[in-house]
């Protein structure tokens, strides 16, 4: 019996080592199964999300591109064209990519072509509206804003993405739920099976854990992205204003170094002009020397101008012709450098809001230039303009600016007239500085903005930093500036400022 008893336990034992392995076989298949599926369903749950993201995204470049063909509208401003440009390249990449996404559900499928042929037909709508304001035809562009069937294609872009996000809702739901059930039964499997398997359950349960954890860091990230973003904007903003700090100060010091030398050469100069009576009394007197003729006449005096001839009389007009041409140089440059620093100052200036009535600061510059514009035979004429809250003298200096150059360039024997006009428009101010002067080439209107150019025939002083800085001012003050000119017609000058602007709107010279 004993003999017998042994055998029936070692076969039990065989039994049992072989049930043990079949549950190990079955309980590690198990689990790998459930473990998969698990990841599968995590998988196809971050698909979802990544999904409804797209969808957001698609909405947000089709409402930017409307609101660059919106900027583009109020102002006509290329920088809103390009904006628009590159939001409708966005949107187009972006309702491409979507659609990959969606390859794997046919109902998604065909929402999402739906969905794209709106948004084309949205962006071929909004292409109509530049066309329109590019030939100048701006009612007809705002009657394409404002026709009704435009807002239903934005209608029809948000429903289509409402169904889209309902469908990917619905799949989150289920797929959530598919996860999670998973996850119960490869907990229950573990904890059923035996010590041998404690290891691979381990292993499972962390394969597990550490694929939620990867979807809720991706969720996580996913919001915190949206939460910094203002702060990223804000930083980069900030080192933006040190490069432009660091480029003032660079102008600043370098001006300042290049006057050291300029009044070095200007006494050198005054000098040399000092000498030049000198030398030729030399040179006439050498001559005198040389000849018969007597060195001079009988009531000649020490600042009597020598008698030269005529080889030495060209070379002195030479001598007196080039030092004209250096202390004209010796000027132009003192000039160029005191502009320099001045915009370096203005630069540095921190500007204040304050309540401005701009007809009344407006005809008080034009008090002062009266007897300019009288004597160019012009007529300056203010009209009923908007009160803003900006930096009073940043905005004096625009406009002095703009009517200064406006009496400087009109057209010789015509009669001048120049209107300033204001009106105001979604929270801005719109002005206008009209005149009949000699126009500007289409081709030199970027030109004129930029430092030290200049444009047309330079017959009038000037060192080609008043429209540069100008600009910088407006765009200082959160406003546009352009010109609409054609040669021998007159130019318009247009500023549209913030009519309440702020110290955080603040930004530095560029």
């Amino acid at each position: 019996m004993p003999a017998k008893a042994a055998k029936r336990r070692t076969l039990l034992q065989v039994l049992l080592l072989t049930a043990g392995l079949a549950v190990l076989a079955v309980i590690s298949t198990a689990s790998i199964i459930l473990v998969d599926r698990a990841r599968d369903d995590s998988a196809l749950v971050t698909h979802t999300v990544e999904v409804e993201n797209q969808i957001a995204a698609v909405l947000l470049d089709t409402r930017r591109a409307e609101s660059a063909v919106r900027g583009y509208l109020l102002t006509t401003d290329s920088a809103f064209l390009t904006q628009h440009e590159a939001a409708a390249s966005a949107a187009r990449q972006d309702i491409n990519k979507l659609r990959d996404l969606t390859a794997d559900n046919p109902v998604q499928i065909n929402n999402s072509l739906e969905l794209k042929a709106a948004v084309e037909k949205q962006l071929d709508e909004f292409r109509k509206i530049i066309e329109s304001v590019k030939h100048n035809d701006l009612p007809g562009a705002i009657d394409m804003v404002r026709a009704p069937n435009t807002g239903e294609k934005t209608e029809r872009i948000t429903e289509l993405s409402g169904v889209m996000r309902q469908e990917e809702d619905r799949l989150f739901v289920a797929r959530t739920i598919s996860a999670d059930h998973s996850q119960k039964i490869a907990s229950l499997v573990t904890i059923a099976g035996s010590g041998l398997v404690v290891a691979l359950a381990g292993l499972s349960i962390f394969l597990v854990r550490q694929s939620s954890r990867a979807r809720d860091r991706a969720e996580a990230q996913l919001r915190d992205n949206y939460l910094n973003l203002e702060e990223t904007i804000a930083e980069r903003t900030a080192d933006l204003r040190e490069a432009n700090e660091e480029i003032h100060r660079f102008a600043y010091i370098v001006s300042h170094d290049l006057r050291s030398p300029l009044v070095n050469i200007m006494g050198f100069t005054s000098e040399l002009e000092e000498l030049r009576g000198d030398i030729f009394k030399r040179i006439a007197a050498l001559d005198s020397a040389t000849s018969a003729t007597p060195d001079s006449p009988e009531n000649a005096t020490d600042t009597a101008e020598p008698v030269l001839s005529e080889q030495d009389t060209k070379l002195s007009e030479e001598f007196n012709e080039s030092l004209g041409f250096i202390k004209s140089s010796i000027g132009k440059m003192d000039r160029l450098i005191s502009a320099i620093l001045q915009l370096t100052r203005e630069g540095r200036r921190e500007f204040e809001p304050v309540k401005i009535d701009t007809r009344e600061l407006i005809e008080g510059i034009v008090a002062t230039v009266a007897h300019q514009a009288a004597e160019a035979n012009a007529q300056i004429r203010v009209q009923p303009l908007p009160e803003i809250v900006s930096d009073r003298l940043a905005i004096e200096q625009i406009f002095s600016n703009l009517i200064d150059n406006a009496l400087k360039y009109l057209k010789t024997g015509v009669p001048g007239d120049i209107a300033i006009s204001g009106r105001t428009k979604l929270g801005f101010a719109i002005f206008e500085i009209t005149d009949n002067g000699r126009g500007i080439d289409p081709k030199d209107h970027q030109r004129i903005f930029e430092l030290f150019r200049r444009a047309g025939a330079q017959d009038r002083p000037g060192q080609g930093i008043g429209l540069a800085h100008v600009r910088a001012l407006v765009r200082r003050l959160g406003g546009t500036m352009s010109v609409s000119s054609e040669l021998n017609s007159g130019s318009t000058f247009t500023i549209t400022l913030p009519t309440k602007w702020t110290m955080s709107k603040q930004g530095k010279v560029v």
